[in-house]
């Protein structure tokens, strides 16, 4: 049986898609958002394509963009843990050399 809090819709070129998810309602809804914030994003950057070809282009484009996001977002963290590595480093050296 599959608990309905746990079904996530969105609409998209004018039909629903409902998917199952596994994670909380609330970081569901915010992923499927961020999804149709893309694609409204792309639709607006594909004016004047053939519709069929237009959705496919469109959903390839904002995958590209989170994807892209997704990149940056790793890259920025791992030079921040790099960063708080290095400092946390100093500052055993500096206890340990007494001040």
């Amino acid at each position: 049986m599959i608990d309905l809090e746990q079904i996530v819709t969105i609409e998209l070129f004018g039909e629903s898609y409902r998917f199952e998810t596994d994670s909380e309602p609330e970081k569901a809804k915010i992923v499927a958002d961020l999804l149709l914030e893309e694609v409204i994003k792309a639709e607006k950057d594909l004016a004047g394509e053939t519709p069929e070809m237009a959705k496919f282009a469109i959903l390839i484009i904002a995958a590209l963009n989170i994807a892209s996001r997704n990149v940056d977002l790793k890259s920025d963290y791992s030079a921040l843990l790099k960063r708080v590595s290095e400092k946390a480093s100093d500052l055993i050296k500096r206890i340990d050399a007494g001040g």
